[in-house]
């Protein structure tokens, strides 16, 4: 607020959410309104200028705030600690970690990343794609063979 003189930040919010989004999608294009094919990692950008051009250079300052906490956000959490031998300066809450956990079974930590094995099919010695009510329907034939 005391930067842009704001009270509401949705569209800053908002190209926060797409910069995050936009970042894992290097190496890829997007379709801009449908009309411009440009880099993904472009694309939060591009919606500021857009906010600019069509609102005021004033909106476009308060929108562009939404860029800049999404980028020292990925910095601090997860660019530093991976690539630059930090620590995590902004840890997720115990709560939410605990609210949006995965359920995995095996967690291997490597050098080139993170396998996660998936979770185990409860009761259920064979695995497989078919729920368990197909699994006793027999092998099936094959239609309009001898």
């Amino acid at each position: 607020m005391a930067i842009t003189g704001a009270f509401i930040f949705t569209s800053a919010l908002v190209l926060a959410f797409a910069y995050t989004s936009c970042q894992d999608d290097r190496g890829m294009k997007t379709s801009f309104y449908g009309i411009f094919q440009i880099p993904s990692p472009w694309m939060p950008f591009a919606m500021l200028l857009v906010i600019f051009i069509m609102d005021s250079p004033g909106s476009a300052l308060i929108a562009a705030t939404g860029i800049v906490a999404a980028h020292l956000h990925d910095f601090l959490t997860r660019l530093w600690p991976e690539f630059g031998g930090g620590t995590n300066l902004v840890p997720t809450p115990a709560f939410i970690r605990r609210l949006f956990a995965t359920r995995t079974t095996t967690t291997t930590r490597r050098v080139y990343g993170t396998a996660v094995a998936p979770p185990e099919a409860s009761g259920s010695s064979a695995s497989g794609p078919l729920p368990e009510s197909w699994k006793s329907r027999g092998s099936g034939h094959r239609l309009g063979g001898n």
